[in-house]
């Protein structure tokens, strides 16, 4: 693991020089990010203008699930999107033969090659959101609360890291995976919506098969009242079980890579 660690150091510490060398396009897509975080807590605020609750959630309840997802996305973007993104493209090109010919585990060299302080920078904002809606409903949750929180969090991106790792390994036997990239993002909206908002069908399909809503809605329940223990194991198993399902495929993935050397 000590080795593991000092590989991503290097990586990160790289990352962070390229970054300040052209500090102009941090500050750009930092400021996008922005926008599109302002965007989705302004909407909520106009919402809850004609409405007190949504599915059960006043309106601070529902910044702090928007604000727990955000931050969830916001550390998969720092810390994994760069690196997964440009692995689809690297298997086409031939260019994967450089992660193959690294000193350790293929798919870690391969998934956290790039780090985004962009996307780092704005999960500060996000957590500022949680901390924010907590205040305003008077919540005061314990130090076990909190490590609760923080570990439903790391299960969460795990998660999230699984599933998009799976969309792109689809490169490994389809000419592109663009279509299939899109389609994680278009599933990650869900994770802004309370879970009670799905009955019948959608709930099976988006609450229990694929964890779109789980992934966001457990850990902000951990700091609001009505916490189910259930939802903590839930979340938990579902990650072991995606994370072994991506680890699986990519690993199956590798066996039909045509490298360009070949």
């Amino acid at each position: 693991m000590l080795h593991y660690l000092k590989i991503w150091l290097a990586t990160a510490r790289y990352s962070i020089v390229r970054t300040l060398m052209f500090r102009g396009d941090f500050f750009v897509w930092s400021l996008v990010e922005l926008f599109w975080m302002t965007v989705n807590i302004l909407l909520i605020s106009v919402i809850y203008r004609h409405t007190a609750s949504i599915a059960g959630w006043s309106k601070y309840e529902m910044m702090l699930l928007v604000g727990t997802s955000m931050l969830i996305q916001r550390l998969l973007m720092g810390f994994f999107w760069s690196s997964i993104f440009e692995m689809g493209r690297n298997v086409r090109t031939g260019h994967f033969d450089f992660f193959l010919a690294q000193p350790g585990n293929v798919m870690f060299m391969a998934t956290t090659r790039k780090l985004d302080p962009d996307g780092l920078l704005n999960s500060f904002l996000a957590a500022g959101l949680v901390i924010y809606s907590a205040r305003e409903l008077g919540l005061h949750p314990g130090w076990m609360d909190v490590l609760l929180y923080l570990f439903l969090i790391l299960c969460g991106l795990a998660i999230h890291y699984s599933v998009l790792v799976l969309s792109t390994s689809a490169v490994f036997w389809l000419t592109s995976a663009q279509g299939v990239e899109g389609g994680y993002f278009t599933l990650t909206e869900f994770s802004r919506i309370p879970r009670e908002a799905f009955k019948g069908v959608p709930n099976i399909l988006f609450v229990w098969l694929l964890p779109v809503v789980v992934v966001s809605n457990a850990p902000a329940r951990t700091l609001l009242p009505g916490f189910d223990w259930r939802w903590v194991l839930w979340l938990f198993a579902l990650a072991v079980i995606w994370l072994a399902l991506a680890v699986y495929v990519f690993h199956r993935g590798l066996r039909r890579y045509a490298s360009a050397s070949s």
